[in-house]
Parts: C-alpha cells; structure tokens; sequence
C-alpha cells in the first residue's frame, strides 16, 4: 500500500502511524532520521537486563518516574521509591563514557556540545538527588547486568541497616 499525503510533509503509513521527514515526497524517510528514531530514552536492552535480574531476586521498582526536586526534574530509569536509590543506565555514545564514547566527526559543531551538555545535566542530576538524601547509581550500557545488580544490591542493603 501508498502511504497517503496529508500536509506537506506529513505521510500516514499503510498501517496508520504518520511518517515525517518524507524524503522527495515518496513516503520513504532519510536512514539519518531512521536512526535518530531508533534510540530509544526507556527501555533498551542493558536496561531491560538489568531490570528483568532485579525483577528475577524480588526487587520491586518505578521506571522512568520523573522525580521533581527543589532545583530540577530528574527522571532516573529504575527507581526504588522507598530506599530512594536511583539507578541511571547510561550508553556510552550519549554519556560520553570513558573507555567507549567517541567524538563523531560528521557535524562535530554540533555534536561535541551537544555530548558535553548532556554529560553536565548527568552530573547536576546527580548532585540534586545526592543534596535530597538519594544514592544515585550509574551503570554503563558495556557493564554486565550482573555487575548493576550488585550494585543496586548493595545501596538498598545498606539504606536498610544490613
């Protein structure tokens, strides 16, 4: 099926969703945006690992809860309310992790600032929930899953006196 034209560059698919970014008005979309659309804010797979072993040992947890502070809205990806431990999983690209995140050399003018603000955010949000009493946890998206769930372990034995 075609998708159908509604607007000037806005498509419907065959099976409803609306395509933007239509690329020589043939309903096809650019790999770039394809891409871009791919990365995922919730749920990808070191995540879903991490969280399917702490849901596995009987940890009970929020995901992706927006947490309003007095100087900032944080929203880690696990979140254990009663303990306040918040665990971010961060990827490597995005983060800009140490061994593994890399400068792209394609619109570095855009890039290399844009790496560095969100590398900045990280350390504010962590600061925010650290000065309201938090353990904020960070794992990498290269760490094991195993490696998080003893960390995430550990912070909650010790919120609970053990």
């Amino acid at each position: 099926m075609n998708p159908r034209k509604y607007g000037s560059s806005r498509l419907r698919s065959s099976y409803g969703s609306i395509v933007h970014g239509d690329v020589g008005g043939q309903g096809r979309v650019s790999p770039r945006r394809r891409n871009m659309q791919a990365n995922r804010r919730r749920d990808t797979g070191p995540e879903l690992a991490l969280r399917s072993l702490l849901h596995a040992k009987g940890f009970r947890y929020r995901t992706d809860l927006r947490l309003e502070l007095s100087g900032a809205k944080v929203r880690p990806d696990i979140v254990f309310t009663r303990w306040k431990v918040a665990v971010f999983v961060d990827g490597c690209f995005w983060h800009q992790c140490p061994l593994h995140g890399t400068n792209p050399k394609t619109n570095s003018s855009y890039w290399g600032p844009k790496l560095e603000r969100n590398r900045q955010r990280d350390e504010r949000n962590t600061a925010e929930l650290v000065a309201h009493g938090w353990t904020v946890i960070r794992i990498w998206e290269h760490d094991e899953p195993l490696v998080g769930l003893e960390a995430v372990a550990a912070a909650i034995d010790e919120k609970r006196g053990r």
